[in-house]
């Protein structure tokens, strides 16, 4: 069982990953090319794309390094415990 709840969470885990990246360059390309049609400048949606994978690759930055700290304060307890 506890195998199957380590396939679980890393697959959660994956799916975050992917949600953190894709949610701000789809919104803002979306927000370049609602822009770019209203004023009519159509290259506006170059660097908001560029923006939103930025945002992106900070929010799994950020998500892994949370991920990383619990699993070292883990391990860490688990060592406590163990001496």
């Amino acid at each position: 069982m506890k195998f199957q709840k380590n396939v679980y969470q890393s697959f959660a885990l994956v799916m975050q990953f992917g949600i953190n990246m894709l949610v701000p360059i789809c919104l803002c390309t979306a927000l370049g090319v609602y822009i770019g049609e209203k004023f009519d400048i159509d290259w506006i949606f170059i660097p908001l794309f560029i923006m939103g994978a930025l945002a992106g690759f900070r929010n799994i930055y950020v998500m892994a390094k949370k991920v990383f700290e619990q699993e070292s304060d883990r391990d860490t307890k688990h060592v406590k415990k163990t001496k």
